[in-house]
């Protein structure tokens, strides 16, 4: 919005200014002094500069003939083909590490501890809630592992309940302990022919001993909450343990996203089953990434999709042609595919960084294209060869230009030791690369096998001379024009 209002107002007043300055004759930088002007100085208009006439008698020859039509076409088509492929295979992954600097001592570290003393997996807590219901179920929750047993091969990935690091559950260790030393020091609770206290109000007393900090099951301590008179148990959880999912990926080992949202999908789903300890559910501070993981590729898609979209339909709003507007918008999604292509071949995965840079690259990649559909709707004739070679000598130079500019920007930036200004650096020099080349390469190719008719008010090109005697006589010359030059030329035979 800031670049469209500074272009409107401030560029658009400077330029103004600047025109008046040179019709008063006034130096460029100090333009207070008047600049002398010869007696035999003529003004002789603009003139068509190296790269106008290199887009004129080299490139657009080179690229319209019909040899120059099949490499381009079976060249992008094998872009796409790599772009689609690379689209299919790109993957989501855990990119934190990325982040930290690649010369700080924290890689060294992670890289040492990782070899050394491997971490091992995720933890998972799945609380239940209501004390009645708690009591009610206590038997089960007792036997809780029989559940979770022989889960760890395959999802939801819960290591097996073989240890107190994999498995902790406040139920089990009271149930073990009244069973060997009753409830004696714990209150004295009578107990059941179960081995269970007779009454909720017991058993929360029971409970609430067993856990105590000095008591026996002070473990459980922190897995137990209770309502301020500690007269009601309001929650327990139970601790569980993932297994380590890991994958290795270009040489690298990293958390293996698709499995660990496998894994997270599926612990919910195994809790929502145990419809006798309900209420319950599965909680684990690593899903909040994973939830992450889960989402990150479809709002990819989906955003660049709606980018998409609302390129086509701008660009049919402001070229006001449905055909050009077609080949301008499937240009820019042919960019975007074989982008996210040279992303998979970099190593570049699917993160917030990523994500972000290819939904700006739909807006970066239009530019190219935009402004030589346009250029090729204002000129005018029948012959789309010809009408391409001009529109390439008049607006290409200004799109490279343009496209060199922002490729020097971001340059520098490829030398950065920091994750995300190199991945900004590498994916819009991939957007400017691919962006100019569909430009001034595919999309003139296009425009000249499917290019419509001009505007009604399209000019003529000025020089044909060059054009052959087919395209001259393609050219068609308004009525207007034509009776317009009868009337002139009559009139100078009259005088």
């Amino acid at each position: 919005f800031f670049l469209w209002a500074l272009a409107a107002t401030f560029f658009t007043a400077t330029m103004v200014i600047d025109e008046k300055r040179q019709r008063a004759n006034k130096r460029d930088m100090l333009c207070c002094i008047t600049r002398k002007t010869s007696p035999d100085e003529e003004d002789t208009g603009a003139k068509e500069g190296r790269l106008p006439k290199f887009f004129r008698n080299y490139h657009a020859p080179a690229i319209l003939s019909k040899q120059g039509k099949v490499v381009t076409l079976l060249t992008f088509l094998g872009l796409f083909i790599f772009g689609i492929y690379g689209l299919v295979n790109l993957p989501v992954e855990d990119s934190a590490r990325n982040f930290i600097p690649q010369d700080s001592y924290i890689n060294t570290y992670s890289a040492t501890a990782d070899e050394y003393f491997p971490s091992s997996g995720t933890s998972l807590y799945i609380t239940f809630e209501n004390g009645e219901s708690i009591y009610s179920n206590r038997v089960s929750l007792a036997e809780l592992d029989t559940r979770v047993n022989g889960l760890s091969e395959e999802p939801p990935y819960i290591a097996e309940p073989t240890s107190d690091s994999t498995y902790q559950n406040v139920m089990t260790g009271l149930k073990q302990y009244l069973s060997d030393s009753g409830t004696a020091s714990i209150g004295g609770a009578t107990l059941g022919e179960d081995g269970w206290p007779t009454s909720y109000e017991d058993f929360v007393s029971t409970v609430e001993k067993y856990t105590d900090a000095r008591g026996p099951g002070s473990t459980y301590r922190g897995d137990v909450a209770y309502d301020p008179t500690k007269t009601n148990i309001q929650a327990y959880r139970v601790k569980l343990e993932y297994v380590r999912l890991t994958k290795e990926f270009r040489g690298e080992v990293l958390d293996d996203a698709s499995r660990q949202i496998e894994a997270m999908d599926a612990t919910r789903e195994m809790v929502e089953s145990w419809e006798d300890l309900q209420p319950s559910f599965p909680y684990s501070a690593q899903f909040i990434t994973i939830e992450g993981f889960k989402i990150i590729g479809s709002e990819l898609y989906r955003n660049v999709g709606l980018a998409i979209a609302c390129v086509g339909v701008i660009v049919l709003i402001t070229v006001a042609n449905a055909a050009t507007a077609f080949l301008i918008t499937a240009n820019v999604a042919f960019c975007i595919i074989e982008i996210l292509g040279f992303m998979f071949a970099l190593g570049i995965v699917i993160d917030s960084v990523s994500v972000i840079n290819v939904v700006l690259a739909v807006g970066l990649s239009v530019d190219y294209s935009a402004h030589i559909g346009h250029c090729f709707m204002v000129k005018g004739g029948t012959n789309n060869d010809a009408r391409v070679t001009e529109t390439l000598a008049d607006m290409g130079a200004s799109v490279f230009n343009g496209a060199l500019s922002t490729f020097l920007a971001v340059a520098v930036l490829l030398l950065s030791k920091s994750y995300v200004f190199k991945t900004l650096a590498i994916q819009f020099a991939l957007t400017v690369i691919l962006g100019v080349a569909h430009g001034l390469v595919l999309l003139p190719v296009l425009l000249s096998l499917f290019g419509p008719k001009s505007f009604a008010s399209a000019e003529l090109p000025q020089d044909t001379k060059n054009l052959g005697t087919e395209s001259i006589e393609s050219i068609e010359i308004p009525r207007t024009n034509k009776n317009s030059v009868t009337t002139q030329h009559t009139q100078s035979l009259q005088n």
